[in-house]
């Protein structure tokens, strides 16, 4: 397995679907589990170009700025800790955009055809600075950065565990 340990730095953004103003790259599906909320232990699957890959990725606390390591796997390391779970994955249809400034703009469609059905949006940052000073060029409906209740592990607890609709 090849580790990674970086400074994750992002701004997120609910959206009411993907923008049409941005020069799309590529698309991409993705199936994630939650081995744990807190701390937060996900493994995922990711499908783009006919090729899957798999990580296991843990999160530390924080909103705007968190540590996030992650380790590559094989398709029989995720199935044996995919199998450890009981709820079926979040799936995230994914586009990616490049902004004018050069950055990119992931964009999800979370949970298609579900009650829970959402779009948000992250752009990554370099340092906090730059993120504090983006201004997006896309419209949204709400900027969700610093609420901790939106991470992806509470939509995880609230939707699959605790079996209630997510609220945005």
């Amino acid at each position: 397995m090849r580790k990674e340990k970086t400074m994750e730095i992002e701004r997120k953004f609910i959206l009411k679907a993907f923008p049409e103003n941005l020069e799309e790259e590529t698309r991409h599906t993705i199936f994630q589990y939650y081995l744990s909320c807190d701390p937060y232990v996900r493994v995922r699957s990711k499908l783009k170009d006919g090729e899957t890959t798999y990580k296991l990725t843990i999160k530390g606390k924080g909103t705007l700025s968190r540590v996030e390591v992650e380790f590559d796997m094989d398709s029989e390391s995720f199935s044996e800790l995919i199998s450890l779970c009981e709820y079926e994955p979040v799936r995230k249809d994914m586009r990616i955009y490049r902004l004018p400034d050069g950055k990119i703009f992931e964009c999800s469609n979370v949970d298609k055809g579900t009650e829970n059905e959402f779009f948000y949006g992250e752009v990554e940052f370099e340092d906090e600075n730059s993120a504090l000073s983006f201004s997006p060029p896309f419209s949204f409906l709400r900027e969700v950065t610093y609420d901790d209740s939106f991470h992806m592990n509470r939509y995880w607890q609230t939707t699959r565990i605790d079996g209630k609709s997510f609220k945005i």
